[in-house]
């Protein structure tokens, strides 16, 4: 599912004129970096569960573990400019500047930079990559009883879990708040009025971005819920690890690649622009929840509108 699912959506994104804005080319990043993870994580691990142990040799357990820690870290980051970006255009509204092609470039080179020396560090000997407790995949050493070493899980919490959980929940927070305060507005100004509501362009717009932040959420939401396992496992395997079982240990892969195949589904249901492309370029794997033409020329319109206000953003 994560292989055809990545690939579609960057293949979309690419070849749509009007998806290739700066803020989906975050997404892009994302779908991509989920892609290379699935294609170079899914056949060793699928070996090793066939064989019942790691068969590929130390070298390539080391080459396995730093590449499911480079995804996973470029996956954060990822989500924290997505996230960065709707604070930018929800919150700061028109004096805020834009995202240009160029920033969202240069963030992408940074986060694959910082990733890439971050993930690096184990390989010249602040912590390690070893075999995991079930034996079929490879990931940082939390068993060893060696405070230097357990020293870099403690920077790696701190830089790649709590820092960007603490900034996406801020950010969110002044979304949510912008939000309520700009409906509490039009409702005021609609009953001065003496109308039922008022929806202007301003606010259409505001829906519009408001539609964008709840896919961003959601995606964030099911990033943690991906990597909090391998958070709780590498935390009881340094304080508790008696208590890190071949069973216990193997949830943490689980849930940490089934990440992979979340993003795509999320795009491909909440993102309108990408639903029409979808729908004109692969029809058999398109999600239409129009019924009747009533509907169907209601959602069109809606559509239509979401489109202007995002490209006018």
């Amino acid at each position: 599912l994560s292989l055809p699912g990545n690939l579609i959506v960057v293949w979309v994104f690419m070849n749509t004129k009007s998806l290739r804005s700066p803020a989906n080319t975050l997404v892009v990043n994302l779908a991509f970096n989920d892609f290379i993870m699935m294609l170079f994580m899914f056949p060793p691990m699928v070996m090793s569960c066939y064989w019942g142990t790691w068969a590929l040799g130390p070298t390539f357990c080391e080459i396995y573990g730093f590449v499911g820690n480079l995804c996973g870290c470029v996956s954060i980051y990822t989500m924290v400019w997505i996230t960065l970006d709707r604070y930018n255009v929800i919150v700061k509204g028109v004096s805020a500047q834009p995202l240009s092609q160029k920033g969202a470039i240069l963030r992408i080179l940074g986060t694959w930079v910082f990733s890439l020396v971050w993930t690096s560090l184990p390989f010249f000997g602040w912590n390690r990559y070893v075999p995991e407790g079930n034996m079929t995949a490879c990931g940082t050493d939390y068993l060893t009883d060696d405070q230097f070493s357990k020293s870099y899980l403690y920077v790696y919490t701190a830089w790649v879990f709590f820092g960007p959980f603490l900034l996406i929940v801020f950010s969110y927070y002044h979304i949510v708040s912008a939000v309520f305060a700009h409906e509490k507005q039009m409702r005021e100004q609609a009953k001065k009025m003496g109308i039922k509501s008022l929806r202007s362009e301003e606010a259409k717009q505001t829906s519009n971005e408001c539609r964008l932040a709840k896919v961003a959420l959601t995606t964030v939401s099911l990033w943690f819920m991906a990597w909090c396992p391998y958070l709780i496992i590498n935390w009881v395997g340094m304080f508790a690890p008696m208590k890190v079982t071949p069973l216990f240990s193997i949830w943490g892969s689980l849930f940490a690649k089934a990440n992979a195949v979340y993003n795509p589904i999320v795009y491909a249901i909440s993102h309108p622009k990408y639903r029409a492309a979808l729908q004109k370029k692969l029809p058999c794997l398109a999600c239409n929840t129009d019924n009747g033409d009533n509907d169907n020329q209601s959602s069109a319109t809606t559509t239509a509108t979401a489109e202007k206000a995002e490209e006018t953003v």
